[in-house]
């Protein structure tokens, strides 16, 4: 096999309680890419479509520096080249830059007969990911690489624990289309909080990390809340309040700030209700004036996956 096109998923990270550890897998929304041996030596992006003004230079782009991570530790007399087919919008909150690393080092390992697994993977393509966020970490990484909900136990060593994905959940995303920097959104977090504030996000990530394994939805309804990021974070979103509000009105399990935003996620248990609070937050966010998409999307369990 010389060339693999595969379909790389949208994720959201931190899932309220769980900043920089937790995230899950979205089925409906993610990038198109296509991986391909070459005779010439090297990592070389070859196209990009969607609109962006992203970089074909593989030491600037996060697919072509996860991608080079992986190469140095490959003894290979040939190359790769990436097409890039971007669905995410980079700065959505969404993943769009974990799409792309992962993209790019799981379709080379297909190529080359599968030698990482994907832990290893995830580690390649943290460098990539750190190129847009200033900082490694694995939160959408992880849950874009092994499906559904993940949890990064560490990063030294690496450790990416899966959890279980109950049936009934959906997630209902809202993406303003405003951009927020990883980078910047990072910087205004606290670098010190209360231990009172401490406590309540622990005890609410251990109940939700719980209510996965045992499908308890009440109990996911009770443990999805943020009192250290989200105070700091939903500033940059306009509206955020209103539409927190209107989605647990309209039968949400809880609400919250999709990676570092703008992007906001909220869970909800069957289709039905899922695609109730995407009228209902529809209705609201229509009113300000402020392009958005949205997307209704079971969790994605299996990950980045090949297609035809």
């Amino acid at each position: 096999m010389n060339e693999i096109k595969i379909f790389s998923p949208a994720t959201v990270a931190n899932v309220a309680c769980g900043f920089d550890v937790l995230g899950f897998c979205l089925d409906s929304v993610g990038d198109q890419m296509v991986i391909r041996k070459t005779d010439k030596k090297g990592i070389y992006i070859t196209k990009i479509e969607g609109g962006f003004n992203l970089p074909y230079e593989a030491e600037l782009n996060v697919a072509g520096v996860s991608a080079l991570a992986m190469y140095e530790a490959i003894d290979v007399n040939f190359g790769f080249e990436i097409e890039i087919y971007k669905n995410i919008k980079p700065g959505s909150g969404i993943g769009s830059s974990a799409a792309s690393a992962v993209g790019s080092v799981f379709g080379m390992n297909e190529l080359i007969g599968k030698p990482f697994n994907k832990t290893q993977l995830t580690k390649f393509a943290i460098q990539g990911e750190a190129l847009a966020s200033k900082c490694e970490h694995a939160d959408n990484l992880a849950p874009a690489l092994f499906g559904g909900f993940t949890l990064v136990k560490s990063l030294v060593p690496l450790e990416i624990l899966e959890l279980p994905s109950p049936d009934a959940i959906f997630a209902t995303i809202i993406h303003p289309q405003i951009e927020i920097k990883t980078s910047e959104a990072r910087a205004i977090l606290p670098k010190e909080v209360a231990l009172s504030d401490a406590i309540t996000q622990w005890a609410n990530f251990g109940s939700l990390v719980h209510a996965l394994h045992t499908s308890n939805y009440d109990l996911i309804q009770k443990s999805l809340h943020d009192v250290i990021v989200e105070p700091h974070r939903s500033k940059l979103i306009p509206h955020y309040n209103e539409i927190k509000t209107t989605a647990l009105k309209a039968g949400a399990l809880g609400c919250g700030i999709s990676g570092s935003g703008p992007s906001i996620f909220s869970l909800c248990k069957g289709l039905k209700t899922a695609n109730h609070v995407k009228n209902a937050i529809e209705s609201l966010y229509a009113k300000t004036g402020i392009e958005f998409d949205m997307h209704v999307s079971k969790i994605n369990v299996d990950g980045v996956k090949i297609i035809d």
